[in-house]
């Protein structure tokens, strides 16, 4: 994503309204409706002042879910089930090897939607980088972080985003594929993108990358773009269609 204007807040100045630490839980594998209801509890808490900014870190047993803009087109063809989410996108898999991280922070007024999504980018592409993956960055159009064709293989997506916004207060957030299966990929139409494909860390580097060795750095680069640390900059390689552009929530019935 490029931003369509120049953010609301200088590129070094915080994005969060708060100035302490943030707070990380590691919860292991966790249920995304378990983890969905708990951010739902803990958002609301942090919109009425009792806590502070947190950050959940976890993997997901295997699951579909449905954001906003998911079509009838898109859903699976294998039967499983499809849990219908109040963030933003299409529908997208989650799943052991997967690393999931929902920040739940008070953004600083006034709200910055674009600039809040480009600075989890900017944190995903930046440990995609230093990891080895260093043609990883964005696609003008498509939210996430990208990694240019080559070898035969599309453009790939390794990296997914989606976000609610609440009285000032974030949900839901980032997937970063590490050592993930992409079989399940193949039963939807990833995030209503048919022309091109996702990828992983290990599939990228050709060994194992677990979730395990991708923690520790994205929440340090994920700390330093939220507070301006580590400064937004231009990782466009190209252009496409945006998925979700005009779309409303037009899901068929399933269970």
């Amino acid at each position: 994503m490029t931003a369509p204007r120049d953010p609301f807040f200088p590129a070094d100045r915080s994005i969060r309204a708060s100035s302490a630490p943030l707070e990380i839980r590691h919860l292991g594998e966790y249920g995304y409706q378990e983890a969905w209801q708990l951010q739902a509890e803990i958002a609301a808490q942090r919109a009425r002042g009792e806590i502070g900014d947190q950050v959940l870190v976890l993997e997901h047993p295997s699951v579909y879910t449905a954001g906003k803009r998911t079509q009838p087109e898109d859903l699976p063809t294998n039967g499983l089930p499809v849990i219908d989410v109040d963030r933003g996108g299409r529908i997208t898999w989650h799943g052991p090897g997967q690393l999931v991280v929902y920040p739940i922070l008070k953004l600083a007024e006034p709200v910055d939607v674009v600039d809040y999504v480009r600075r989890l980018e900017e944190a995903l592409i930046q440990v995609v980088r230093q990891t080895g993956v260093t043609a990883a960055g964005r696609i003008d159009g498509r939210s996430g972080v990208w990694v240019p064709a080559h070898d035969g293989w599309a453009d790939s997506k390794v990296a997914a985003l989606g976000i609610r916004i609440t009285r000032g207060v974030t949900m839901h957030g980032i997937a970063l594929n590490c050592s993930n299966t992409l079989d399940y990929y193949g039963h939807i139409v990833p995030c209503g993108i048919s022309d091109a494909g996702v990828t992983t860390l290990s599939r990228e580097l050709g060994r194992e990358v677990s979730v395990a060795e991708m923690t520790d750095p994205f929440l340090s680069d994920l700390d330093d773009a939220l507070a301006g640390r580590l400064q937004v900059a231009d990782h466009t390689f190209g252009s496409a269609p945006d998925p979700t552009k005009g779309l409303g929530r037009k899901l068929a019935q399933h269970n």
